[in-house]
């Protein structure tokens, strides 16, 4: 079977397909597709062709609204989701609206911040950025981002290269991003004209 650089044509394991049926209903394809290693689209197609579509939004009722409350504070999002059966999307959504928070989120980015940040970006790497400001790679990623800082160009270097050529064939893409403090979206297009591949999965569709 042929395969595509994006891994669209690798057959599905049967675990792969019980994870589609389980977690896409619930609107769950993101998550799907960061597990599989598969692109978002390859995910959504795989389950059009299946039949599987995801459930009909409902309206949270109080008692959730009561348990999001307890829970959302102290707990990971996603055990939540689990718990109420709905989708870490619109539980960040729902707790967003009711002025919910962790316990220990971040503070607020400062003009300091944001200033340090926009002297550092174009020139070091997202994991000395991150180290300078006391944040994470994912944090600083975003609120460069948000201020319409564009993406460093920096030259790849033969450890970064040969890094992602270890990890690819096990890893998505997101994990790589995250060990070489390189945003996503330049690990994929990097991935790409390396012209990398997964590792071909065994199980039929």
């Amino acid at each position: 079977m042929a395969k595509s650089k994006k891994n669209s044509w690798i057959a599905w394991s049967k675990d792969e397909v019980k994870l589609l049926k389980r977690l896409f209903p619930r609107g769950r394809a993101r998550e799907i597709a960061e597990r599989t290693g598969r692109t978002l689209a390859t995910v959504r197609q795989k389950a059009y062709n299946m039949g599987i579509n995801t459930r009909p939004r409902r309206l949270w009722s109080a008692n959730e609204i009561k348990l999001l409350r307890k829970l959302y504070p102290t707990e990971k999002t996603q055990s939540i989701a689990d718990k109420l059966g709905r989708p870490v999307d619109s539980v960040k959504a729902i707790a967003y609206l009711n002025g919910l928070k962790k316990v220990g989120t971040p503070p607020a980015w400062s003009r300091k911040e944001d200033t340090l940040l926009k002297k550092l970006y174009p020139h070091n790497s997202m994991q000395d950025i991150a180290n300078q400001l006391g944040r994470t790679i994912q944090a600083v990623t975003a609120r460069a981002h948000k201020l319409g800082i564009s993406e460093p160009k920096r030259i790849w270097s033969k450890k970064e290269l040969n890094l992602i050529r270890k990890l690819y064939p096990t890893k998505t893409a997101e994990q790589i991003a995250d060990r070489i403090g390189r945003t996503v979206q330049a690990t994929r297009l990097r991935i790409v004209k390396l012209g990398l591949k997964k590792r071909k999965r065994k199980g039929k569709m």
